[in-house]
């Protein structure tokens, strides 16, 4: 099994967040920089509330992660998820935005993903001399390896193993709910005019041959 098709099978409520689709967010993330749309009348979604839609708006023009951080999230996002020949990386999916809308969004995360990543950087400079993101691939995926197994974890790595699991939550979580990640799970969702009556197995099985003769 490739390694994206387990990261699929991961459950991704274990946050048990209220995702906002990172495709939707007035963001992107380009070269390390969060760029904020300017501003938009505010349009109340299908099944939200006009205050939660005034406070959604709000918090998109908010920043929270500095320059480096982010470009470390981004970095990380594509470690989790990168691209193949299937379909985009986390960050062609907008996750980095999805992230930072996130940690205002729920701001009880806030404390454990900055202090992830500030971990990160110490254990980057005590092995490399420098800070994760100028390390090569290479040094990267060393330091990934040590913190992306929990089960496999040596102590001395508890923490950034605590960290890798709930960045990689988040990662799942926003490329999941974005066009392409959609797309890399063949999820199409409701698709109208293609009822083909019930199958043929329940049919017999329940008497319903009646029904099958229902057009739509």
């Amino acid at each position: 099994m490739k390694r994206r098709e387990i990261l699929r099978n991961i459950s991704l409520g274990s946050l048990g967040l209220a995702a906002t689709p990172s495709g939707e967010l007035a963001a992107s993330y380009i070269d390390g920089t969060l760029t904020i749309a300017p501003e938009k009348p505010i349009v109340v979604p299908n099944g939200r509330l006009k205050d939660e839609a005034i406070r959604d708006a709000k918090l998109k023009t908010e920043k929270f992660f500095t320059p480096h951080e982010l470009q470390t999230v981004a970095v990380l996002s594509d470690i989790i998820l990168p691209a193949d020949a299937k379909s985009g990386s986390a960050t062609q999916a907008g996750v980095p935005a999805f992230i930072e809308f996130m940690m205002k969004d729920q701001p009880q995360h806030q404390d454990k993903m900055r202090g992830g990543l500030m971990w990160l950087d110490i254990e980057s400079k005590k092995r490399f001399s420098k800070k994760f993101i100028l390390c090569s691939k290479t040094q990267q995926i060393e330091i990934v390896e040590d913190i992306a197994y929990p089960e496999k974890v040596k102590p001395a790595f508890r923490h950034g193993a605590s960290f890798f699991t709930h960045i990689r939550n988040f990662v799942l979580t926003g490329f999941y709910t974005t066009a392409i990640g959609f797309k890399d799970l063949g999820y199409l969702g409701n698709v109208p005019n293609q009822w083909e009556g019930v199958p043929e197995d329940v049919v017999a099985k329940y008497g319903l041959q009646e029904f099958n003769k229902i057009t739509v």
